[in-house]
């Protein structure tokens, strides 16, 4: 068969229509590698995707023309047959009442058999147990303390949590807490993770672990780190990890009372995934390379080779310390969603999850079938970025998730819910299609390859209702036909950008446009604040730094001109940031959320798509303490503007 056709067959598209206009194809030379990185596949003849069943009423399934009738079905649960027939048709119809889940799906014909997963999912995903609401987002790395150790921390959480309850608001947004690197410290970016499904040491607080004490030198140094404007993250790291060390030694000689049980059943919850994390982790360290060059019996996860590093005298403390820190993690974040839900926060924690990971990291080595390192996420070229971009991430393949009975995916959720009431899916398009760039090639070299979709939204709608979280996916950008219509469908809601809500005037869209199943907020991390985009900061910022902002003086002009047009369209007649609150607080959007840095009045955003080192991306510290937001943030003007959809009112 043809390159290409063979592409064709699997979800690979070879061709696309960039963001200018034109035409690109891959290269033979990149397709070839992009076949070769994805696990070995062969195109199904009797039904070509994943079946979803959806509510308990069962569903139909259309044959593909190249089944041969009649086709002889068999639904099992890995090992006992749920349901079982024969289709004499091309229309399948799937018996009532099967069990909730992803069960094996096997079909055999004249011609052979084949396998595919059969998902039994809920109507759609979990609604939300609120009218409308709004939250408080907040970079907790940047949150300034009295007794913070230079970076925020998980008691920080908690005190903002108190904060923002008092305000009327309903929960604290925040970006990715996932598992960094312990030995790269600088690498700080939330979105480059070493694992989806661990937590950042980083924001524990170690002086809330029982058993642990601060020396004098600690607290000589703390100063200093609490002085600065920006994270030191090598400076935080250098005294975090060992703090956190002494906190491990003092536990193991004598733990607090019930500590130790608490520990041993956050192990069985946790159960593999934890003992292979802190395998990797500890084996991450010794060898010092990347995991493909590592030894071949540490290649691949095993679990009995893990139980023997456990066992060995040189290594079995260092697995459990690892442990250790990711249980004192998860019961800190766990004390603060706990702390809202005795509030009454309808939100709580709102969580953002990377669209993928690093492929030198944990999830990449545990999922080599789901995730495919040789390849990166990104996106083709368009005007703002005419090379295309590779984000350096690995990303999950559609065959491997198949393959997998989509569980990599399921568990990646199931971490991010596990403390949250709502979590956002970072480039939610992934869902549909992904576009994969090669090693060793540009990003323009790239293609895209289909995901399943219909699938990876059952699943996500059987983990939203299983953990009562809502699920926004961040719709940004270019949006595929009937993406959002299907999405929106299996009620995960939209992300509404006030900035991008323009229609083909440039006017800015009334109230009444916003979608009610979505988030609404005036910009993100990754655009200019409300102070930045009205004094122009961010296009100086970025023509000083050789980036084209895509936007003219005139053009910025214009668009002040018309926020003002649509404030007053609403009987707003001010065009300060709580006017702005007000606008969004009277749209139908459920969700609202209001960024600390725009109430602060900061002009710096937070990150600079597109720079590394150019700009303090992911650094920079909140300008007052939490001891000092009451007094700064102008407390009365939010809480008129919020006052409709605040739980205070």
């Amino acid at each position: 068969m043809d390159l290409y056709a063979k592409a064709q067959t699997l979800g690979i598209q070879t061709e696309y229509i960039d963001g200018s206009g034109h035409r690109r194809v891959t290269t033979p030379e990149a397709l070839t590698a992009i076949l070769a990185a994805l696990p070995p596949q062969t195109p199904r003849r009797i039904v070509a995707d994943p079946v979803v069943v959806r509510g308990s009423h069962g569903g139909q399934t259309q044959l593909a023309e190249t089944a041969r009738l009649p086709v002889q079905w068999k639904v099992t649960n890995g090992t006992a047959v749920l349901a079982q027939g024969a289709a004499h048709e091309r229309n399948v119809t799937w018996p009532s009442g099967l069990a909730e889940g992803v069960h094996r799906l096997q079909l055999s014909d004249a011609s052979g058999s084949e396998e595919l997963p059969l998902l039994v999912a809920p109507e759609g995903a979990f609604g939300g147990a609120f009218d409308r609401c709004w939250v408080i987002a907040v970079q907790l790395y940047g949150v300034r303390s009295a007794r913070n150790w230079g970076i925020g921390d998980f008691t920080d959480l908690q005190a903002l949590l108190e904060f923002a309850h008092q305000l009327g608001a309903d929960g604290i947004g925040l970006n990715p807490l996932h598992a960094l690197f312990d030995d790269r410290p600088g690498d700080c970016s939330p979105y480059s993770p070493n694992s989806r499904l661990f937590l950042n040491a980083l924001y524990v607080d170690v002086d809330r672990i029982p058993e642990f004490r601060t020396d004098s030198e600690t607290q000589a140094a703390l100063a200093q780190l609490r002085s600065h404007d920006m994270v030191d993250y090598i400076g935080v790291a250098a005294l975090k990890w060992p703090a956190l060390r002494a906190a491990f030694a003092a536990f193991k000689a004598n733990p607090g009372p019930g500590r130790r049980q608490d520990f041993e059943a956050y192990r069985n919850e946790q159960g593999t995934l934890l003992s292979r994390f802190a395998c990797f982790e500890t084996m991450r360290h010794k060898f010092n390379k990347p995991w493909w060059e590592w030894p071949d019996e540490w290649r691949q996860p095993n679990d009995a080779v893990c139980a023997k590093l456990r066992e060995a005298r040189d290594s079995a403390a260092e697995v459990e310390f690892v442990e250790f820190v990711q249980w004192t993690a998860d019961r800190q974040l766990g004390a603060c969603q706990a702390l809202a839900h005795k509030l009454g926060m309808r939100v709580g924690l709102y969580l953002d999850v990377a669209v993928g990971v690093q492929s030198d990291g944990f999830d990449a080595w545990n999922e080599q079938v789901a995730i495919s390192r040789h390849l990166g996420v990104g996106a083709p070229p368009d005007p703002l970025n005419t090379a295309g971009q590779d984000w350096g991430l690995a990303g999950f393949n559609a065959a491997g998730l198949e393959q997998r009975l989509f569980e990599p995916f399921r568990q990646m959720l199931r971490a991010s819910m596990h403390h949250a009431g709502a979590i956002r899916l970072d480039h939610a398009f992934g869902l549909k299609r992904l576009y994969l760039v090669p090693g060793g090639f540009g990003p323009a070299n790239g293609a895209y390859v289909l995901m399943p979709f219909e699938a990876l939204l059952a699943a996500t709608a059987q983990e939203s209702v299983a953990s009562r979280c809502v699920v926004i996916g961040e719709d940004l950008g270019t949006v595929p036909p009937g993406f959002r219509e299907q999405m929106n469908g299996w009620g995960i809601w939209s992300y509404l950008v006030m900035m991008f809500e323009q229609d083909d005037q440039r006017a800015f869209r009334n109230a009444d446009h916003y979608l009610p199943n979505a988030l609404v907020t005036f910009n993100t991390h990754d655009l200019s604040t409300y102070a930045g985009w009205r004094s122009f900061s961010d296009l100086k910022t970025k023509r000083a730094l050789g980036i084209d902002p895509g936007e003219t003086d005139q053009g910025r002009w214009d668009a002040l001109g018309q926020l003002d047009d649509v404030l007053r369209r609403h009987d707003i007649h001010h065009n300060d940031f709580y006017s702005v609150v007000s606008f969004m607080a009277r749209t139908r959007s459920r969700m609202m959320a209001v960024s600390m840095e725009d109430l602060l009045g900061i002009v710096e955003q937070p990150n600079i798509p597109g720079t590394v080192y150019e700009h303090p991306n992911w650094k920079r510290r909140l300008p007052v303490p939490l001891e000092q937001l009451a007094s700064t943030i102008d407390i009365d003007a939010l809480k008129r503007a919020t006052r409709e959809r605040s739980h205070a009112r």
